[in-house]
């Protein structure tokens, strides 16, 4: 809802969640692993990320931890392959918003390709459903992906210098982005803006950084994370840009590890009792499936799932789009007592209010684009 003085925003009212999808809920009366699809539905752009915060959720709740095995390697490798995912979607659509249309030519050429590992890995382009807690299934991420992956790797760089030359030094494109919606870091932190909206204003907030907070593999790669100067939209889009070349170089880093352990299997799980599949296999169909009884067994299992101790957790992953986190207790049952699940997109959409006053109508699109918001997330 808009309030103008001629072209220029005086108020605007932000009508925030009004789809109500219960996706919590939902959660709440599924099994753990059940649960776990949801989580693609949220953020639809960048869906695997989402998945690695449940999952952290559901093995802090098992108390099962591990920085380093193949597992939590393909995470990362598929949690920057989204985030090159999400940034590309956001910035090629952002400029086609703003008038720009050869970008998005080159952005959805590099998506395609991405989207086709998701295929090879899950069976599916977008809702891959793809983690499990404490395992990783071995026999789709073969060393012929991964070999494709790196093939990605060395030619995206070419698709992003072509964006970087037709926007970067476009006059039009600065002249809609330089000085439109500019804050500095104590707004951002008041406002709790999280991401490249925290980022702009020249705090490294970046939980993959963190020594205390950080998940996965991340402590054992070198990498750094870009900060803004101005706070503005151009400095968001800079952040996006250079996000996405940090992204390949820790792709790359993973990929030297993680060939030589899916070539010789080793370092796979790091507690058979915890995993769900081997659980499965090992105790309760052994090694015979034609049985009746064993079938029936399985299939109890699957439907009733792993009763976790009466405990509370709360997870944070640095998605594309600022922290995403995901609260879960626990109470001695197969299902989650309680979930909740804190939106990056929903808590920096209430900021644009705060961020488009005093602009002109038609910087309006720019703002709304630098944001990077998806629906789903907000509206859950």
């Amino acid at each position: 809802m808009l309030q103008l003085n001629g072209e220029t925003i005086d108020k605007l009212d932000p009508h925030i969640g009004l789809l109500h999808r219960g996706t919590e809920k939902l959660v709440e009366n599924k099994i753990y692993i059940k649960g776990l699809p949801y989580f693609d539905r949220l953020d639809y752009v960048s869906m695997v990320t989402q998945e690695h915060a449940f999952c952290l959720g559901v093995e802090a709740l098992l108390k099962t931890k591990n920085f380093t095995s193949i597992f939590s390697q393909i995470r990362v490798l598929f949690d920057e392959l989204t985030r090159i995912l999400n940034h590309l979607l956001a910035i090629a659509c952002h400029a086609l918003d703003v008038g720009s249309m050869s970008s998005i030519f080159w952005a959805f050429e590099e998506r395609e390709k991405i989207m086709e590992f998701y295929e090879r890995a899950s069976g599916a382009r977008m809702h891959a459903a793809l983690y499990r807690p404490n395992e990783i299934n071995l026999n789709v991420v073969s060393s012929y992906m991964l070999e494709d992956i790196t093939e990605f790797c060395r030619n995206f760089y070419t698709s992003l210098n072509e964006i970087h030359n037709v926007l970067t030094y476009n006059k039009i494109w600065k002249q809609r982005l330089v000085n439109i919606g500019t804050y500095n870091y104590k707004t951002a932190l008041k406002y709790g803006l999280t991401g490249v909206m925290v980022r702009c204003t020249g705090v490294k907030k970046d939980i993959r950084l963190d020594s205390i907070d950080t998940y996965s593999n991340y402590y054992y790669l070198n990498f750094r994370s870009y900060t803004g100067l101005n706070g503005d939209s151009f400095d968001r889009f800079l952040i996006r840009m250079n996000e996405m070349s940090e992204s390949t170089n820790i792709i790359c880093q993973v990929l030297n590890k993680t060939n030589t352990n899916v070539r010789n299997k080793t370092n796979i799980n790091i507690n058979s009792a915890k995993n769900f599949k081997k659980r499965v296999f090992n105790k309760i169909i052994g090694n015979e499936y034609n049985k009746m009884e064993q079938t029936i067994n399985a299939f109890k299992y699957w439907s009733e799932g792993d009763c976790i101790k009466s405990n509370f957790t709360q997870q944070y992953i640095e998605s594309p789009k600022g922290e995403f986190g995901v609260i879960l207790f626990s109470d001695n049952s197969s299902k989650p007592y309680k979930c909740k699940i804190k939106s990056p997109a929903y808590i920096n959409l209430q900021f644009i209010s705060i961020l488009s006053k005093g602009h002109l109508i038609s910087d309006l699109v720019a703002l709304i684009g630098t944001i990077d918001i998806v629906f789903g997330e907000i509206d859950r």
